[in-house]
């Protein structure tokens, strides 16, 4: 469906569509000057759009922190993804990253597109590391060294517990919530937040996205990346590869909500984490892609989809999450009303349907006693928001066009 027909299904998209349009624009256009800042901020919006557009709103000193923090566990993650990098090679520097971020001349050829691009040239990284405030430094060197030796443990160790699928999202996320909040009270603006808390963030975000990409990670040459834990899948197939095959559809969902409702035990810490914060730019960070894994969450739950294709919130919803996402207010109205769309696809007949309900009334059990729930509110739920006439819609199309148009031509006269 091309952009006209996104926009007439879902009009209510369209000026969220035009604001985040112009919001990357103005992004792209505060590339420090500096050639190591200036490849860093560049590589940050090649590697994470989305992220790169929310943490323009952290304050300069802050922001820079947690730029080369991204950049840095991005890095690490290249090379724990690169399944042509042979183990004995791979495991020693993923140990040893916590010193390389220290070294100028550092680097490792590895990875694909932007990603060969940030390892080939890890020196700016470096070079920019190193400008950072001492507390800063030492909370990137703390995380990267806990991170790289979690991940060197699972290069040689499968995922067959849940107890081992907990470790290895601890490791590849949790520790970055534990990261941010230690960088977040370096910065003198928040109190340090609880291990338990700051984890939990991680690991709702790190699930959902194991879940989201099951068929990109199984079809992953030269070797499958298998996160799923057997605990779970091995209840519904022999092999986990197996869930992709058209034959095995109905077990396949059941296994799929089975990892949904799994990452669903985060959700109220999530909240409470969010509830916490003062700084009003910290918390659009921490909040926008919380929101984005719920909404994602429901999107994935119960849908066959993922294991045939890609699955993900449309491009309008997801300016809607970032225009919208200012408050706790905010926040617990998403996280009522994904909840209650997932709620709506739940099967009685499911395996764990008692399970999943359960969570889910947990979850909206917290937004409703916030009393932060109003009837007045924006809701995602489709249907109960109000739509333009056919009329406004042309109108609203016809004036995007002209925008694009004159955005178009100005870039080309830059």
């Amino acid at each position: 469906m091309g952009i006209l027909g996104v926009i007439l299904k879902n009009p209510d998209d369209l000026y969220p569509l035009l604001k985040l349009k112009i919001a990357a624009r103005n992004a792209e256009k505060q590339i420090p000057p500096e050639p190591h800042w200036g490849f860093c901020y560049s590589m940050l919006h090649k590697v994470s759009r989305s992220f790169g557009l929310v943490i323009q709103q952290l304050r300069p000193e802050l922001r820079d922190a947690v730029c080369i923090f991204y950049l840095v566990l991005r890095a690490l993650d290249t090379v724990e993804d690169d399944t042509g990098v042979e183990t004995d090679v791979k495991v020693p520097i993923l140990i040893a990253f916590h010193r390389h971020i220290y070294d100028h001349d550092w680097h490792f050829g590895c990875g694909t597109k932007e990603y060969k691009v940030l390892m080939d040239q890890f020196h700016h990284v470096s070079t920019a590391f190193l400008e950072l405030g001492k507390n800063y430094q030492d909370a990137i060197e703390d995380i990267t060294k806990r991170m790289g030796a979690g991940m060197a443990k699972f290069i040689c160790k499968e995922v067959e517990t849940i107890d081992d699928y907990d470790e290895y999202c601890h490791y590849v996320a949790g520790l970055v919530g534990l990261g941010l909040s230690k960088l977040f009270y370096a910065s003198g603006t928040e109190d340090l937040a609880t291990d338990d808390l700051s984890n939990s963030m991680g690991l709702f975000l790190q699930k959902t996205n194991i879940i989201r990409d099951y068929l990109e990670d199984i079809n992953e040459i030269p070797k499958s990346r298998m996160f799923w834990p057997r605990q779970i899948w091995s209840k519904y197939v022999n092999k986990l590869e197996d869930l992709k095959y058209e034959e095995n559809s109905v077990k396949a969902v059941q296994c799929l909500n089975d990892m949904v409702t799994n990452a669903l035990l985060h959700a109220e810490d999530s909240l409470k984490y969010m509830s916490a914060l003062r700084d009003p730019s910290i918390f659009r960070f921490c909040a926008i892609p919380q929101i984005m894994a719920i909404g994602t969450l429901a999107l994935c739950y119960n849908n066959i989809g993922v294991f045939r294709g890609v699955v993900k919130m449309r491009r309008g919803l997801t300016a809607k999450v970032i225009d919208r996402t200012k408050t706790m207010t905010d926040v617990y109205g998403a996280f009522f009303d994904f909840s209650s769309v997932l709620e709506s696809k739940v099967d009685k007949n499911d395996p764990n349907a008692t399970k999943t309900l359960s969570r889910l009334e947990a979850i909206q059990k917290t937004c409703r006693e916030s009393g932060l729930l109003t009837k007045s509110r924006k809701s995602y739920v489709v249907g109960n928001e109000s739509g333009y006439g056919l009329t406004m819609i042309f109108i609203l199309v016809i004036l995007f066009s002209i925008f694009f148009a004159h955005l178009s031509a100005n870039h080309h006269n830059n």
